[in-house]
C-alpha cells in the first residue's frame, strides 16, 4: 500500500465518527429550574419523571433535561433561570413556589413555561388569564 492510500484510508478512518456524530438528532431540551434543592425535590422529581413517560417521552432518548437548584438561595434563580433561556430550552418548567415562576417569566416571554401555582396566576400577574394564558 502507498503512503499516499494509507493516509487517505486512516484519515478518512478517523473522520468517520464526527461524521456519524454530526447526523445524530437534536433532542429537544426542558429547563427544569427549582427554588429547592435536589434532595428535596425527590417527590417533585419523581412526578415529573413520570409525566414525561405518561407523555411518551423518554430522558435522554426522546428528551433531554437541563437541571438548574437555587438551593433555597432566591437570589440566585434569576441567573439560574437566565441560563437556561441562553442554553435555548424548548420548555421551562418552574418549580418550589412562586419565585421560581416569577424569575422564569423574566427570563423569556417565549419559552413555554409549566408551573404549579397553589394560588391564583392571574392574580399573581403570572398569565393574562386561564382560558389564555399567554396572552393572545
Amino acid at each position: 500500500m502507498r503512503r499516499r492510500e494509507f493516509i487517505t484510508l486512516f484519515g478518512g478512518t478517523l473522520a468517520w465518527p464526527l461524521v456519524a456524530r454530526a447526523q445524530q438528532p437534536v433532542l429537544p431540551v426542558i429547563g427544569f429550574l427549582s427554588s429547592r434543592g435536589e434532595r428535596d425535590s425527590v417527590n417533585v422529581l419523581a412526578a415529573f419523571h413520570d409525566g414525561l413517560k405518561q407523555a411518551g417521552y423518554d430522558e435522554n432518548r426522546t428528551v433531554a433535561t437541563e437541571y438548574r437548584w437555587a438551593e433555597g438561595q432566591y437570589d440566585r434563580l434569576q441567573a439560574l433561570a437566565d441560563d437556561l433561556v441562553r442554553r435555548k430550552v424548548s420548555l421551562l418548567v418552574a418549580t418550589g413556589g412562586i419565585v421560581s415562576v416569577c424569575a422564569a417569566k423574566a427570563a423569556t416571554a417565549t419559552i413555554p413555561i409549566v408551573f404549579v401555582s397553589a394560588g391564583d396566576p392571574v392574580q399573581f400577574g403570572l398569565v393574562a388569564s386561564l382560558s389564555r394564558p399567554g396572552g393572545t
